[in-house]
């Protein structure tokens, strides 16, 4: 019997990624539900080759979609996700967007394929509750705790450190003055992965590896200070793990996401697959110490994990209105981590003890940062 799986995102980076594993082995995975969430017509492309699946649009203009999409709008989302009867469902949605569907799919009882991080994030500890009380299975889908996940398999106990690898993204070299220049253009450019708009920007500003040191204490129950950045430009060494008696295992593979994603369909299973697949001829690996001080959202994102509660999801939401903000013009470069440090530096009381909470500080930390970024209207937004 093939395996029915979901793919929420299916139109974006890590949902065409999915689907091309899927492609790959018609007879084991059945593709019963597809979500976008603005790209109706790419969503109706696969629905006609994917016919016996249910399409959900999320977005603005949901409504004026064709009959072919069944449910429309976030709350049609979450309902699309507990009918589809899924085994498994890949949540690539970007960003805290990703939150209710990822409950949704613990809540229905299926395995999530989480690409997600913000789910983890945001609202770990509820996260891993809900899914130990549904029986569901959380398996990693970042490169890189993809690979912690499989190093780790039956010697947790026996691990010292966590090393998650960075690109370093493509201002690794710059100067604070060139730093200052950053178009969204040139952030829009990753030097090795092709991702999202957002999840680009977080990768230039290494954002996106404080969000991964995070997720990582989560997943893995591990403490800050068992977790370690590496600046890797390569992109061949996803991530390593030291042991105690000092020997350090690393996952190496050519980025390709495809490899994380059948990884975690198969769970716990190992196919046969050329995803990634490595030529040793001529190749090179560096490992750098990330600069804190050039790119502080890598600190920052440490201090929100040590303060805990709901400073993890204060970040997050900072960061996303900081981002938005510099892709639209309205922010610049360095004034990323100035207006998530503006807004961690706000009394954030109380702990995630249910979502919410969590979605009500999600909101809060919104608020104040479009505050910061709106407080000189029609001049040039500078916080320097």
């Amino acid at each position: 019997m093939r395996k029915k799986t979901a793919i929420l995102g299916a139109t974006g980076s890590v949902g065409t990624s999915a689907l091309d594993v899927i492609r790959r082995y018609p007879d084991t995975f059945e593709p019963v539900l597809l979500t976008g969430h603005t790209a109706a017509a790419a969503l109706l492309k696969l629905g006609e080759e994917f016919p016996g699946a249910l399409l959900a649009l999320s977005g603005p203009g949901a409504k004026d979609a064709p009959s072919r999409v069944s449910f429309r709008g976030e709350d049609g989302l979450l309902a699309a996700i507990a009918a589809s009867g899924a085994a498994i469902t890949v949540n690539g949605i970007a960003g805290a967007a990703g939150l209710r569907p990822s409950v949704a799919a613990i809540e229905a009882g299926q395995d999530l394929a989480l690409a997600n991080k913000e789910t983890v994030v945001m609202a770990g500890k509820l996260i891993f509750e809900k899914a130990a009380e549904k029986k569901a299975a959380i398996i990693p889908v970042d490169s890189e705790h993809s690979a912690i996940f499989n190093l780790l398999r039956g010697r947790r106990e026996d691990a010292e450190e966590l090393i998650l690898t960075a690109s370093g993204g493509p201002f690794r070299t710059f100067t604070r003055e060139e730093l200052a220049a950053v178009t969204p253009q040139k952030a829009l450019s990753h030097p090795t992965w092709n991702m999202g708009p957002k999840i680009t920007v977080d990768s230039a500003s290494l954002a996106n590896k404080g969000l991964e040191i995070m997720e990582a204490a989560f997943f893995f129950g591990a403490r800050l200070r068992e977790i370690r950045v590496v600046i890797h430009p390569q992109s061949i060494v996803h991530s390593m793990v030291r042991m105690k008696d000092g020997a350090v295992y690393a996952q190496l593979s050519r980025p390709d996401m495809r490899l994380p994603i059948q990884d975690a369909l198969f769970w716990p299973e190992t196919p046969p697959s050329s995803f990634g697949a490595l030529d040793f001829r001529g190749l090179r690996l560096d490992f750098l110490e990330p600069d804190g001080e050039k790119f502080p959202m890598l600190p920052l994102a440490c201090q929100a994990a040590r303060l805990g509660g709901l400073y993890p999801c204060v970040y997050n939401g900072a960061n996303e209105e900081a981002v938005r903000a510099f892709l639209e013009g309205r922010a610049k470069f360095l004034d990323i981590p100035r207006i998530v440090d503006y807004v961690l530096n706000v009394a954030w009381e109380g702990g995630s003890a249910d979502l919410d909470a969590v979605f009500a500080a999600d909101r809060r930390a919104r608020e104040l940062a479009r505050d910061l970024i709106n407080r000189k209207p029609g001049e040039e937004y500078d916080l320097s």
